[in-house]
């Protein structure tokens, strides 16, 4: 048994997990799970860098994180960094402040490592699950990037393409520093080009509709699920292997982008730090639905975080 620390740090979030690792049983039994929204990837997008204030609030979590650490005697620990940080002029800004705190440097993954670690955490757990059928398509929808990971036993064919919740919102909703309250069409309209153009470039490396089950990751889709529920408050343990049907991924996504802020922010399983950016993470989440002809989504909780985890066992 070894106790490993894992840190997934992406476009709109942080993430920690403590867990003690038993490879000879294939079991990863969490001790601390917890997630923080910093909204790293702020602005990226536009200016190429990433903001002075975005650097202060991962810090900040980052020495949270640290004291965790510590209290549960990690004897591994792991930093990947992800999509915001591969695109920034100044990541080594990131770097130095990860190092100071921490005392490892962040790892800034690529793309297919990314989409490695996601496919791991999240299938490790359903080997011999007989109404699960192979191959598995694996999509974790960040925030800047949207991974596509087709294998069984092992990653057949992986893609990371550049759309996300965040990047989707910034690039299409936001004017002025403003975020439309609803979207209109026109907007919806584009959002929904890029993200199939996107899904075209994945195409082109990933089999994606030779799969026979779709299963998703990251906050977007599980807040999907959240809502799929109405769950009076975020419940991992109703989240996780959760199945979303398309007609509902579709009802959920069609109310979101017609909502406001307020009617948004209202939703009692839905994070603060979503309530903006959950219509666009939502239209990623349709649009590959339509596009693999996937009846339903299974949810999955476990995701790049566990695969870090492991990687560390």
């Amino acid at each position: 048994m070894t106790r490993v620390a894992a840190i997934d740090c992406g476009t709109n979030s942080i993430r920690l997990l403590v867990a003690d690792a038993d490879p000879a049983t294939g079991e990863l039994t969490d001790l601390d799970r917890r997630m923080t929204i910093v909204r790293l990837g702020q602005g990226v997008d536009r200016t190429g860098r990433l903001a002075p204030e975005a650097l202060e609030r991962t810090f900040a979590a980052c020495r949270e994180y640290a004291d965790v650490i510590k209290e549960h005697g990690a004897e591994r620990l792991r930093f990947v960094a992800t999509s915001a940080s591969r695109d920034a002029e100044n990541r080594e800004d990131f770097v130095r402040g990860v190092l100071d705190v921490l005392g490892v440097e962040p790892e800034v993954i690529t793309g297919d490592q990314e989409a490695e670690f996601s496919f791991t955490g999240a299938t490790k757990e359903l080997t011999g699950r007989s109404d699960l059928t192979r191959p598995y398509l694996v999509v974790d929808i960040g925030g800047g990037s949207t991974e596509f990971v087709v294998g069984g036993d092992h990653v057949r064919a992986a893609r990371s393409v550049d759309v996300g919740c965040v990047r989707m919102t910034e690039r299409h909703l936001v004017h002025g520093g403003e975020v439309s309250d609803p979207p209109t069409e026109d907007e919806i309209a584009a959002m929904r080009a890029d993200i199939e153009a996107a899904l075209d470039l994945a195409e082109q490396s990933v089999p994606l509709r030779e799969a026979h089950t779709l299963v998703g990751l990251a906050g977007s889709v599980t807040t999907v699920s959240a809502i799929a529920q109405e769950l009076p408050a975020y419940d991992s343990a109703r989240i996780h292997h959760s199945r979303v049907s398309r007609d509902r991924v579709r009802e959920i996504t069609e109310r979101l982008l017609r909502s406001t802020h307020a009617e948004r922010a209202a939703i009692p399983s839905l994070h603060p730090g979503r309530v903006d950016v959950i219509g666009a993470g939502a239209l990623v989440l349709l649009a590959i639905m339509e596009r693999v002809g996937a009846e339903e989504v299974v949810v999955s909780e476990h995701d790049i975080l566990d695969g870090i985890g492991w990687s560390l066992a």
